[in-house]
Parts: C-alpha cells; sequence; structure tokens
C-alpha cells in the first residue's frame, strides 16, 4: 500500500491503483473509502494469483514464491 497513488476525479470521487499490479484498481467516494477498498482488492488479487500460480511482482528486490506441495 505504501506504492498506491490516488486521484481524485471530476466528480469528486477517488481512484486509487498500486503499480506493478496489473488490473489492481479501486475507487471510493471519500480518500479513506478508496484506501481501504484498494487494500482489500489487493488482498483478492493477491490470493487470486496465488491460486493461478501467477507469479507475484518483485518489490525492492524481494518476490514471493509460492512452493508446491507434496
Amino acid at each position: 500500500m505504501a506504492r498506491a497513488c490516488f486521484a481524485r476525479l471530476g466528480d469528486g470521487t477517488y481512484y486509487g491503483e498500486i503499480p506493478g499490479f496489473p488490473g489492481l484498481c479501486a475507487s471510493g467516494q471519500s480518500a479513506e473509502e478508496c484506501a481501504h477498498d484498494l487494500r482489500g482488492a489487493l488482498e483478492d488479487w493477491i490470493l487470486l494469483n496465488v491460486a493461478d500460480h501467477t507469479p507475484l511482482p518483485e518489490l525492492d528486490g524481494f518476490t514471493l514464491e509460492v512452493g508446491k506441495s507434496v
């Protein structure tokens, strides 16, 4: 979430995304609501990508790899 970018749109709502996380975005009526929804979307995004065996992005030289169960 430290990398999240937020913008206030012309209609007064807020839009947020995290660079490097394709398709991950959220919107809300307030900045707080947008950040809350983005945090939830990030959790879902990670779980979906892990379930689909899609590699997660590298951040600050760190990668998260999920091992195969035996």
